[in-house]
């Protein structure tokens, strides 16, 4: 498994165990692996900041979505 496969799981995992938002998650999950976004209908503001996080690498404000 090459270093982004790994930094993926690990950043899944970690967002599972800390019960993040499961609509923040599904948007970090599509945002990191570049897929495109939902239909707007679907969206909500915790996918929103996910999928921009998750477009962006970043893992700064994923503890805000915890539950």
């Amino acid at each position: 498994m090459d270093q982004m496969d790994q930094t993926y799981y690990q950043t899944v995992d970690k967002m599972e165990k800390a019960s993040v938002d499961k609509e923040y998650m599904n948007g970090w999950m599509c945002g990191y692996l570049r897929n495109p976004k939902r239909e707007e209908q679907r969206l909500t503001d915790a996918y929103n900041a996910g999928y921009d996080d998750g477009t962006n690498r970043n893992t700064d404000n994923m503890s805000k979505w915890a539950k």
